[in-house]
């Protein structure tokens, strides 16, 4: 799976950096929905080398239902502060990592 890609915006730019964020996470999000990229990553990341079916099938459903969730302000407030306090916000510099553990706080619920 790819890591959420680099994005620098500046306040001169009439970009949203929540719908930034957003698109960001419902890419990764995207890439988890396919069973094929969720098995790896559990195997690699859990060392579960195989989810029954059931499992894959809760994990699809809160996939979805975080695919038309808001953004969580407080989950993304580094990545908020961060835009606030320079006027830019780079992505992938350290920060990506929000974007994945958000979906890895869903996967435990369901893998352990």
């Amino acid at each position: 799976m790819s890591n959420p890609k680099t994005f620098s915006t500046t306040e001169n730019e009439v970009t949203d950096i929540i719908d930034v964020i957003r698109k960001l996470r419902n890419d990764l999000i995207k890439d988890f929905l396919d069973e094929r990229n969720l098995a790896t990553y559990v195997a690699d990341h859990y060392k579960i080398a195989d989810l029954t079916p059931v499992k894959v099938e809760f994990i699809k459903g809160e996939l979805k239902k975080m695919l038309i969730a808001p953004v969580d302000v407080e989950w993304y407030k580094p990545i908020l502060d961060d835009f606030g306090t320079t006027g830019s916000a780079a992505l992938s510099e350290g920060n990506e990592r929000l974007f994945y553990k958000e979906i890895e706080n869903m996967l435990k619920r369901f893998i352990y």
